[in-house]
């Protein structure tokens, strides 16, 4: 038995309370911050079974009409908050803190001094694999697609990685910072990761596609795929967005996830509403995105059944799963650990947010291992692919100050 305590706090001071080993999330509800741990499990499966063995200073009987009328924003009962790895056989990092605070959601603060700032260099850079070997990979999962058909092996989603070494201890909280304030309207998470080393270990990003997302009856899934870079040129930059909502080649590569999530989302649904697809925006890029809604057969399916059910998505594997599993597990050289996992939160009754883990960095002491990837289908381009992934990679660039292009950028 363990007792969760949960309290309210300003957005100013909760930024500024994070530390290496807490857990941050913001999203559009709110801003959660997990302090200590009453209890862990490295099983989603697990997490609804550990909080039904405690209690909480939320534990309400019914849940508060708005988010900033109690602590938690209308979370019942103990939280827990965590990281799940891409690898669904892999152990999960998910902890219920002793302490919750909650805050209300980044864009409601007063614009004002937000204590961004650069984080201190000089910086080495080391890409893995090199930008030419990436390319290669791309051109394989081509021909791996073209040898197996699209009914055996339709889309492959490759990344790479690319690996920052500083002066000194990397400071994840002014990097938080620096992603929250940047997109206050994103998702931005600091996850405590395990470590075999001396010091914590931090999955650190701010992604923008919500996995899936459950309050009472109500289920919101919001994928993205296929993006193009953003233009500092007004006119460049419409132009990008128009060409990217017409592009026959992003259109196809969204269908097939779009179509993937309403299949997962179908069977616990009575209602399920998938509408075409719209432009999305980050700071850096462009997407395609579309927001499917659904209304729960059963209002009491937990949020963390419908993530387990949809993780991991063709946005960031591919279709069919297994098949390109395999040509990820054959052609990337690296292990992706919790990049495009998911990081999210559920309460005692199961309502809660899953984020995929994209745009992100695994964090420990002077190193940070950034991570891009991008979805091929027949017709990609390999040479586009690669400058996809140095677009996305610039939204962690960018948080540290890091003015230096990553390999392989045009």
């Amino acid at each position: 038995m363990f007792h969760q305590r949960a309290r309210t706090a300003a957005l100013d001071d909760l930024l500024a309370a994070y530390r290496p080993g807490s857990a941050f999330l913001a999203s559009g509800r709110g801003v959660l911050l997990g302090r200590g741990v009453a209890a862990r499990t490295d099983r989603l499966a697990d997490v609804g079974d550990l909080l039904r063995a405690g209690t909480a200073d939320s534990d309400e009987p019914a849940r508060p009409a708005g988010p900033a009328q109690a602590p938690g924003g209308g979370l019942r009962g103990p939280v827990a908050l965590g990281a799940i790895p891409f690898d669904r056989d892999a152990p999960a990092a998910i902890v219920v803190p002793e302490e919750l605070v909650w805050a209300p959601p980044l864009a409601e603060a007063p614009p004002g001094d937000r204590g961004r700032g650069p984080l201190p260099g000089p910086w080495t850079m080391r890409a893995v694999p090199e930008p030419a070997a990436h390319v290669a990979g791309v051109e394989r999962a081509l021909k791996l697609m073209a040898d197996a058909g699209d009914d055996d092996l339709a889309k492959v989603v490759l990344a790479r990685s690319l690996r920052l070494t500083g002066p000194g201890p990397v400071d994840v909280g002014r990097l938080l910072r620096n992603l929250a304030w940047r997109d206050p309207a994103g998702f931005t998470f600091a996850m405590d990761l395990p470590t075999s080393g001396e010091g914590p270990r931090t999955l650190i990003g701010a992604s923008p596609e919500l996995l899936v997302a459950k309050r009472g009856g109500a289920v919101v899934s919001n994928p993205l795929a296929g993006s193009a870079p953003r233009s500092a040129d007004p006119s460049k930059d419409q132009r990008r967005a128009v060409d990217l909502l017409g592009s026959a080649k992003d259109r196809h590569e969204h269908a097939v996830v779009v179509e993937a999530v309403a299949e997962a989302l179908r069977p616990y649904c009575r209602a399920l509403r998938v509408p075409e697809p719209e432009l999305a925006k980050t700071a850096t890029l462009w997407h395609l995105s579309t927001r499917i809604t659904g209304e729960l057969r059963d209002a009491d399916t937990p949020s963390a059944v419908l993530a387990a059910a949809l993780h991991p998505t063709p946005a960031v594997c591919g279709t069919p799963t297994a098949a390109a599993r395999a040509a990820i597990g054959a052609i990337e050289p690296f292990d992706r650990g919790f990049y495009t996992g998911a990081v999210g939160y559920t309460d005692a009754v199961g309502d809660g947010e899953w984020v995929v883990s994209i745009r992100c960095a695994d964090v420990a002491g002077d190193t940070l291992d950034l991570f891009a990837g991008g979805g091929i289908v027949p017709g990609s381009d390999p040479d586009a692919e690669l400058a996809e992934t140095s677009a996305k990679l610039r939204t962690l660039l960018l948080a540290l100050g890091v003015n230096q292009p990553p390999p392989g950028a045009g």
